[in-house]
C-alpha cells in the first residue's frame, strides 16, 4: 500500500521522525516557524495529514475555501488544539485528534516548580545574585509563603489538574479546593468541590489553572474573579494564556491585590507585555511546560500512532 504523505509543521525528537518514516513519506519543517494560513492552505491541498502544534493557524477562515484539499488527518502534536476550529475542520472532512495523558505529569511538575519559585521569590532571589547586589543572609531576607499546610485551589479538576492536586496535597501537605463545571469524584485524597471560580479564589492560598484553552474560556479568570482572591495568594497558570485577563492580571500583581503569580503561557504569546516583565513579584518561563525530550518524545509517538491507525481504517486512540 503506498504509504499517505505527512507534513510535519516543527522539528520534533530523532525518534518520532524515524517511527513517522515507517508509515509515512514524511516532510519535516525546517525550522520552528509556525504554520501562517497560506502556508496551512497549501500543506492542507498537497498532503495526506498535517502533523501540526501550537501557533500553526488552521482556524475557520484558513480551512475555508481550499481549492483542492487532499488532507484529511490533523494530528496534533500536544494535548490542547484550539489552533486548530475542530467544528470547521470536520466540515471539510478532516479528523482532529492530539495526545492526551503524556503532558499531563510534565505539565503538572512546572505547576508545583512555579508555585514554589512564586512563593519562596526563587526568581528575584536569583536575578538579585545575578546582579551582584546581594549583601548577604540576614533574618528576614525576601521572606515568602510557606507552602506546606496551605490551600491550594484548582481551577478545572482534569487530568493535569489532578496530578497537581496530588502532588500539592502528598508532597506538601496542603489542603484542596477546586472548581469543576462537572461533579468529580473519587480523586483519591481528600478534595472540596466548590461552587464558582470565585469561591475557589476566595478560599486558597494559591490557584492553579488547569482548563483547556479556547473561546469557551477566554478571560476565564477575569478582573471581577480575581478580585476575590485574598491580597496573600498566588497564581499560577500553565493552562492557556488567553484563559487569563492579562491586563487585569498585571493591575492586580501591580496593585497587591495579589501576592505573586508563576506564569508558563502568555496571552499573545511569543510576546509577554514589558509591564509583566517589570514586575518582579511575577515568575515568567518560556511555555516549558512539557519541555523534556522523553515527554516530547512520548507525545510524537502517540501522535504518530494516531496517523498510523487512521490510515489503517482503525479509529484513532485519541480523535477529538
Amino acid at each position: 500500500m503506498k504509504k499517505p504523505l505527512l507534513y510535519i509543521s516543527r522539528p520534533l525528537p530523532e525518534p518520532v521522525i524515524e517511527a513517522a518514516r515507517k508509515i509515512a513519506e514524511v516532510t519535516v519543517a525546517p525550522d520552528n516557524s509556525a504554520l501562517t494560513p497560506d502556508a496551512a492552505r497549501v500543506c492542507l491541498d498537497k498532503y495526506d495529514a498535517i502533523l501540526p502544534t501550537l501557533g500553526d493557524d488552521l482556524g475557520a477562515e484558513t480551512l475555508a475555501g481550499l481549492a483542492n484539499q487532499r488532507c484529511r488527518l490533523l494530528a496534533n502534536f500536544g494535548v490542547g488544539y484550539n489552533h486548530i476550529d475542530v467544528g470547521a475542520a470536520r466540515a471539510r472532512g478532516l479528523t482532529v485528534t492530539n495526545t492526551p495523558g503524556a503532558v499531563t505529569d510534565a505539565t503538572a511538575d512546572i505547576a508545583i516548580t512555579l508555585m514554589l519559585m512564586a512563593a519562596r521569590r526563587a526568581g528575584e532571589g536569583e536575578r538579585l545574585v545575578r546582579a551582584n547586589k546581594w549583601a548577604g543572609w540576614n533574618p528576614t531576607q525576601m521572606l515568602g509563603m510557606h507552602v506546606s499546610g496551605k490551600t491550594l485551589g484548582v481551577i478545572g479538576m482534569g487530568r493535569i489538574g489532578q496530578a497537581v492536586a496530588r502532588r500539592a496535597h502528598f508532597g506538601f501537605g496542603m489542603d484542596v479546593v477546586f472548581y469543576n463545571r462537572s461533579v468529580v469524584k473519587d480523586l483519591g485524597i481528600r478534595a472540596r468541590q466548590l461552587g464558582s471560580i470565585g469561591d475557589v479564589m476566595a478560599q486558597s492560598d494559591v490557584i492553579s489553572v488547569n482548563v483547556p484553552g479556547g473561546a469557551e474560556n477566554r478571560h476565564l479568570i477575569s478582573r471581577e474573579v480575581l478580585a476575590r482572591a485574598r491580597p496573600t495568594s498566588i497564581l499560577i497558570n500553565t493552562a492557556r494564556g488567553d484563559v487569563i485577563d492579562e491586563a487585569a492580571l498585571i493591575d492586580a500583581l501591580k496593585t497587591k491585590a495579589l501576592a505573586g503569580a508563576g506564569l508558563d503561557v502568555y496571552e499573545h504569546e511569543p510576546h509577554v507585555p514589558a509591564a509583566l516583565i517589570s514586575l518582579e513579584n511575577v515568575v515568567l518561563l518560556p511555555h516549558l511546560g512539557t519541555n523534556a525530550l522523553d515527554v516530547r518524545t512520548e507525545m510524537g509517538l502517540m501522535a504518530v500512532e494516531n496517523i498510523r491507525a487512521f490510515f489503517s481504517g482503525e479509529t484513532p486512540p485519541n480523535k477529538v
